[in-house]
This record gives C-alpha cells, sequence and structure tokens, in this order.
C-alpha cells in the first residue's frame, strides 16, 4: 500500500514537472531602469510596488480584460503606477505566463528602480512614480532590425513596407473603446513572398493617441530598416513590427482584408489604325508558324461588346487609372505594383482558389505584356512555367501603353511620407540575445 502511494506521489510530482516545463520563459527584448536616488528595498514606495506587480500577476489570469491592465498603490509621493499588456494575438494563457515572468524578472534587473519598462516578444509590463495611464509616451524608442537586405528592388519593398506599416496603424487606432487596438496585415510582394505587419498600442490610449504614436514609431522606420527584411519600433505606449516571415498567430487574429474588385478578363486592342494584322504578330517572340497555329487572326481574340462591358463593370471609372493613346489603362499593373493583386479577382472566387496560382498566373501575363517586346517570355517558356514551380519567374517591368492618371492621390502619398523622414538619433551598442539575427538601435 504504501509502494502505491509512493508511485502516485511521484507521478503526480512529475506531471508538475512536465507542465512547469512546457511553460517556457518569454523571449526577452528589451528593458530600461530609471533608478531610484534615495528609494531603498524596506520603503513605502517599494512595498507599494510589490503591490502593484502582485496585482498585475494575479490579474492577468483574467480572461475578460483584452491582455491589458492597469493599478496603483499608494498616496502622493510613494504612489507607484503599473500595467501590462500582451500582443494581441497570443492565448490568455501564453499572455498570464508573460507577465508573471515579467513581474518577477523586472525586479531582478531593476533592483532600486523607481521607474521600469520591460519588454517580451509577448507582453510588457510598466511600472513608474508618475501617472501615465492614457498618456502618449513617444519619447523614447528602441529599433530592431534583422541585418539581412531585400533581394526585391529597395524602393517597391520600402513602399510596400510603408503600406503595410500605415494600413497596421490605421486599423489599430481606429478600434472601438475598451477593445484591443491591435491590427495584422499581409501584404504581398510576388507569388513567393509576403510582408506580415502588427501594430499595437496600449487600449488606454484614444483613437487620436494611438494613430499619434503609431505614426511616430513608423517615422523611425527607414532610420534603422531600410530595405532590411524586418525590423520594429517600439514606444511604451505602442508599437510597430513587420517581417517578411510569418510571426503572429493567424489562427488567433483574422487578417483584415478589403472586398475585391469587380472582375477583369484580359482583352486584346484592337490594331491600331495604319498597322496590319501582320506587323500586329511580330509582338510575339514565337516562332511564326507557332503564332499561326494557336492564334489564327487578331479578330479571333477580340471580345463582343457585352463582354467588354461585364469585364469592366460597364467601363466603370472606379476601374480606371488614367488615358492614353490606347484608350483607358485598368488596374492590374497598379494592384501589382502595389503589392495587392488578389484585388482585380472576382469576389465570389473568394477560398476556391490558390493565391500562390493566381499570382503566379498575374506575374506571368504582366511579363507578357510589358513595353520591350525583347524580354517578354516565349510560348514555350509560358508553358514551362505555368506547368514547373522549379521555374524561377522574373519581376514584370511596366507595361506597354501604361499612362499614370493625373490626380494625385493624397491618401496614399501620406503612408509613404515615412520613408522620406530622417533619424537625428545615433547609434550606440546594445547587446541582444545570440539566438536572435537582429540588431538593436535604442534612442
Amino acid at each position: 500500500m504504501n509502494s502505491l502511494k509512493f508511485y502516485c506521489i511521484l507521478l503526480s510530482l512529475l506531471n508538475i514537472a512536465i507542465i512547469i516545463l512546457a511553460q517556457e520563459d518569454p523571449t526577452y527584448v528589451y528593458h530600461n531602469c530609471e533608478n531610484a536616488t534615495t528609494s531603498t528595498m524596506n520603503s513605502t514606495y517599494r512595498v507599494n510596488l510589490n503591490l502593484v506587480l502582485s496585482s498585475l500577476a494575479s490579474n492577468a489570469t483574467r480572461n475578460n480584460i483584452n491582455g491589458f491592465y492597469n493599478t496603483s498603490f499608494g498616496q502622493s509621493t510613494d504612489q507607484v503606477y503599473g500595467l501590462f499588456i500582451c500582443r494581441g494575438d497570443v492565448s490568455n494563457t501564453v499572455c498570464q505566463n508573460c507577465v508573471t515572468f515579467a513581474t518577477k524578472d523586472v525586479v531582478q534587473r531593476c533592483p532600486i528602480g523607481i521607474a521600469s519598462i520591460i519588454v517580451y516578444d509577448e507582453c510588457h509590463l510598466r511600472y513608474s512614480n508618475s501617472n501615465f495611464f492614457s498618456k502618449v509616451d513617444q519619447n523614447s524608442f528602441l529599433s530592431m532590425w534583422n541585418i539581412q537586405n531585400t533581394t526585391y528592388e529597395p524602393q517597391r519593398f520600402n513602399n510596400l513596407v510603408a503600406t503595410s506599416v500605415n494600413d497596421c496603424a490605421t486599423q489599430a487606432a481606429s478600434a472601438p473603446p475598451g477593445a484591443k487596438k491591435f491590427a495584422v496585415n499581409q501584404t504581398y510582394i510576388d507569388g513567393f513572398q509576403n510582408i506580415y505587419s502588427l501594430a499595437q498600442c496600449t487600449p488606454d490610449l484614444s483613437s487620436f493617441d494611438c494613430n499619434k504614436c503609431l505614426r511616430a514609431v513608423i517615422a523611425g522606420l527607414p532610420s534603422c530598416c531600410s530595405s532590411k527584411i524586418g525590423g520594429r519600433v517600439f514606444a511604451p505606449s505602442c508599437y510597430i513590427r513587420y517581417e517578411i516571415t510569418e510571426f503572429y498567430n493567424t489562427t488567433a487574429v483574422a487578417v483584415e482584408s478589403l472586398p475585391p474588385l469587380p472582375p477583369l478578363t484580359p482583352v486584346t486592342l484592337p490594331v491600331p489604325e495604319g498597322k496590319s494584322e501582320g506587323q500586329e504578330k511580330t509582338t510575339y517572340s514565337v516562332p511564326e508558324n507557332d503564332v499561326e497555329d494557336e492564334m489564327a487572326t487578331v479578330e479571333s481574340l477580340q471580345f463582343d461588346l457585352s463582354t467588354l462591358e461585364t469585364a469592366t463593370d460597364n467601363f466603370s471609372a472606379d476601374n480606371k487609372l488614367g488615358e492614353g493613346g490606347f484608350g483607358e489603362v485598368y488596374k492590374v499593373w497598379k494592384h501589382w505594383r502595389d503589392g495587392t493583386p488578389l484585388k482585380v479577382l472576382d469576389p465570389t472566387l473568394t477560398d476556391t482558389y490558390s493565391r500562390n496560382e493566381v499570382i503566379r498566373c498575374i506575374q506571368i501575363g504582366l511579363l507578357c505584356v510589358q513595353e520591350d517586346p525583347a524580354i517578354r517570355p516565349a510560348m514555350a517558356t509560358i508553358v514551362l512555367t505555368l506547368d514547373s514551380y522549379s521555374v524561377t519567374i522574373p519581376l514584370p517591368q511596366e507595361p506597354a501603353f501604361f499612362f499614370q492618371s493625373t490626380i494625385t492621390d493624397e491618401v496614399n502619398t501620406s503612408s509613404k511620407e515615412y520613408l522620406l523622414e530622417q533619424s537625428k538619433t545615433k547609434s550606440v551598442d546594445y547587446s541582444v540575445d545570440e539566438a536572435s539575427i537582429t540588431e538593436v538601435y535604442p534612442r
């Protein structure tokens, strides 16, 4: 009997040990301490600090707080204000573990701190002797970046990052009162690569202050992260992060996406006056006999008026970019350039297609209408590319007959302005976890 009791106790202890080991420590990022000059471990302030940290840890277990909680203890100069916020996509269990760990870790790293902040990938915790609740703090920044540069054209990549993080900021700041001020975004670079972005503010900020804070940290991206495949800028009240690998939990968040535009059917333009059908055929980089086999006449590639009206939503101005010698130019190239190629699809096709295959087909189609006929792919290459993913597809250049609209898009202009701003800070040495491939740039 005693032997059975012993094994039961041993089994229980082993289960507890397994549970403890399964709860991994959060991923440490950064901490900052404002050390006290007169505070001691036995002072009233330290007692109040311990009460704040204990309250933060116990309230992290609640399910109705949206990963955020703030509290204060004490009066006058001995009052302590503290809060925690968990990343918007982490589970309650991960949030609880991170906050509990942070309440212990921060007193080890800042043993005489009168005001401190500690940051992990999963959460951050902050306390101070000054009331910072519902106030924007954008005066101190932490910048981190991946040391690897993008292999894509830098200006286009930076523009896509700008669009992605600004869209995230707008969405996060527009959250209703009491909700998480958190958003993620997925922007397509091409058929093989995406940009993943995340923005978050402390929920006690107003929408105006959240937006103000996020725009400030976005303005810090160019000084640290231009052309880098990953980067983040953190302020005490908000932060922005982007990567080319998926770093957030997609099952816990719904990536916000706009409804697609009406379907666009490929249309062959009529032969311009002054050119013969034979001259039109010379634009294809395939043997003449192949052209005759597959495309006997230009007329066979044309569509009747009703088909064109359906494809262009009755020639809707919403789909118009501008005009040139060959008429109105539609949006496939613009969406490709802006990293939103799936917006050209019919909304009825939602969830019935492979994103990568569709983007690959759009990329091949744009290669076929490049302005320089010499760089358009041959028909044999097109067939091989469609049939095999082992073929590397180059990025398309601007298509023929593409004319920019003369109307300035003032809204989109603001989303790219941060790329032109310059940082006035200087880099300083900072140690990071050697397991990470990021560099740190505190300011």
